[in-house]
């Protein structure tokens, strides 16, 4: 199933960045471009999710720690 999902996508993503783009091609030609750039784009995609994924996970640690040194403070003056 994959497969054909693939071919799907692939034929309306070179569909739409061959207008876009306006360049004229064979059906042939235009799934194959979007096939290859739907595993181009997926590949970027996962590597921008991935960096952007440690990015908040440094973020909300820092924030945590903050949080907790500012408890800290809170409690431990009294």
């Amino acid at each position: 199933m994959s497969v054909v999902w693939l071919i799907i996508i692939g034929a309306a993503a070179g569909f739409l960045a061959t207008r876009f783009m306006q360049v004229r091609t064979g059906v042939v030609e235009t799934v194959a471009i979007g096939m290859a750039g739907a595993v181009i784009g997926g590949l970027v995609l996962r590597f921008v999710v991935a960096i952007t994924g440690a990015l908040a996970g440094l973020v909300g640690a820092v924030l945590g720690a903050m949080l907790l040194i500012w408890l800290w403070r809170l409690y431990m003056r009294r």
